[in-house]
């Protein structure tokens, strides 16, 4: 399997059995990220060398005012998508084999986690995977350390407090925060 048979497969994929040809597939493409995020992480980069980076990162062009401060993580990166405008801060990662889409003016802070795959739960069969993609609205914020988990989809103009676990849908317009992450205020 290749990466557009991959991207294709993982539309749709319920399941990623461990050894199975998609299984083999992400760990090739993990590989090549790491390589393309070393050089972003270990070195210093201006804006612009950012920016080619990360659209060799993604096999696409990362969209006009994006801003990024190293490092950042990323297991795929084919599958992670960011619209204009975006901020993300140093230490965040992309675990985006099953895709991650960030809306237009989206600010993420320090440490944020994006995690798109959860392993089965028998033990016999954990390294299995399961996929589900997380849509992050426009002119969201994230604060720094919140983790948000794979299926998730957060409404525009929602916040996500520092060190929230986000394992649901947000709202769009509204503050959650803790562990599991709860609705606390709605943005007028």
């Amino acid at each position: 399997m290749d990466k557009d048979g991959f991207l294709e497969f993982i539309k749709s994929a319920d399941y990623i059995e461990a050894g199975s040809e998609a299984h083999l597939c992400m760990h090739e493409m993990s590989e090549r990220a790491r390589r393309i995020t070393d050089k972003i992480n270990n070195s210093y980069r201006t804006r612009d060398e950012i920016a080619d980076l990360m659209n060799e990162l993604t096999g696409g062009k990362v969209e006009e005012g994006f801003t990024l401060f190293p490092p950042l993580y990323a297991d795929c990166g084919y599958n992670l998508h960011v619209g204009k405008n975006v901020f993300v801060n140093s230490g965040c990662c992309f675990q985006d084999h099953a895709g991650i889409y960030i809306g237009e003016g989206t600010m993420i802070g320090h440490q944020v986690v994006f995690a798109t795959l959860n392993h089965d739960l028998d033990p016999k069969k954990r390294q299995s995977m399961i996929p589900r993609s997380i849509r992050v609205g426009k002119n969201v914020w994230i604060g720094s350390h919140a983790t948000v988990l794979q299926g998730v989809n957060i409404g525009d103009n929602a916040v996500i407090a520092a060190g929230a676990v986000v394992t649901k849908d947000v709202e769009a317009d509204s503050v959650v925060a803790g562990v599991p992450a709860k609705p606390v205020k709605k943005l007028s």
